[in-house]
C-alpha cells in the first residue's frame, strides 16, 4: 500500500524576499535624491563654517565686556552668509557636478579606447576595421569641402 505526502513548502526565502523589499525600497529613496541640492548645501556649510571660524577670531580679540555684542555680530554674519551665499552655492555644486560627470565620461572614453587600440595591436582585423573608419571619415571631410 502506497501513501503520499503532500505539504507546502514556501518557493520563496522569507528573509531574501524581505532583502529584496529593503532593496527596492532604498532605490526609491535613492531615486529621489537630488545630488546637486546635496552638494549645494554642503558646500554651503562649509562656506558659513568658515565664515564663523573668522568671526569666532575677531570675537576673541574684544574684550570680556562686549562679549555680548560679539555674539550677536557673530550670528549675524552666520545668518547674513546663509542667506546671501545659498544661490551661488548651489549654482557651484551643480556646476561642480557636471564638471566631475565630463571628466569621468572623458576618462571611460579614454580607457575604452586604449583598450581598442591595445586589442588593434595584436590584431590585424580590428585594425584594418580602424583603418577602413578612418579612410571613410577622410573621405566624407573632403567631399566637404567641394
Amino acid at each position: 500500500m502506497n501513501s503520499f505526502v503532500h505539504t507546502e513548502y514556501a518557493t520563496q526565502h522569507p528573509g531574501v524576499v524581505r532583502a529584496e523589499q529593503t532593496g527596492r525600497t532604498l532605490k526609491g529613496w535613492a531615486s529621489q535624491f537630488d545630488g546637486a541640492r546635496g552638494a549645494a548645501t554642503l558646500l554651503l556649510a562649509a562656506i558659513v563654517a568658515a565664515l564663523l571660524v573668522v568671526a569666532n577670531q575677531l570675537v576673541d580679540t574684544w574684550t570680556e565686556g562686549h562679549l555680548l555684542l560679539a555674539w550677536v555680530v557673530m550670528w549675524t554674519i552666520a545668518f547674513a552668509a546663509l542667506a546671501l551665499l545659498a544661490a551661488p552655492a548651489r549654482n557651484a555644486g551643480s556646476v561642480l557636478r557636471t564638471a566631475l560627470a565630463s571628466w569621468s565620461a572623458r576618462r571611460r572614453q579614454a580607457a575604452s579606447d586604449d583598450k581598442l587600440w591595445s586589442l588593434a595591436l595584436t590584431d590585424a582585423r580590428v585594425m584594418a576595421d580602424i583603418s577602413r573608419a578612418m579612410t571613410r571619415d577622410a573621405v566624407r571631410d573632403v567631399r566637404g569641402y567641394y
